[in-house]
């Protein structure tokens, strides 16, 4: 069998905050944009179209949400609990002084784990943890 993982979601709260911060910080291109306002799904991606793609997406639009799940998302997403994902990258560094340099929240600056890996997390805009690996 072979599967790839095609695309993943994380909300937004501010589409232009997330495009400064996905695209103009990170590096990623935009593949689509679609809706208007703060009711806008923007799919990016690494540079060169290859890959997976994130989904920015408005938070609980999702059908059959109810009222009180909204407000637990939304809740979760002011505490940054609601999402997260992990980027890799081959220089920590260069990227965590991007990070820096474009005003993203720092969680935890380059360490060393004890699993064995090297990273850092920052919040994205919207409150979602991105952790960013360094390759090996």
């Amino acid at each position: 069998m072979d599967i790839t993982l095609h695309w993943t979601f994380l909300p937004h709260t501010d589409p232009e905050a997330s495009l400064a911060f996905y695209r103009d910080t990170l590096g990623l291109e935009v593949r689509n944009d679609v809706g208007e306002g703060t009711r806008r799904w923007i799919t990016v991606g690494p540079a060169g179209g290859s890959g997976t793609s994130l989904v920015l997406e408005p938070p609980a639009t999702a059908p059959g949400i109810t009222d009180d799940e909204r407000r637990t998302i939304t809740e979760m997403m002011a505490k940054g609990t609601y999402a997260r994902i992990t980027l890799a990258t081959d220089d920590l560094d260069a990227t965590f002084a991007r990070l820096r340099a474009g005003g993203a929240e720092i969680v935890q600056e380059p360490a060393e784990q004890p699993y064995g890996l090297r990273d850092c997390a920052v919040r994205d805009p919207a409150g979602n943890l991105v952790r960013v690996d360094e390759r090996r």
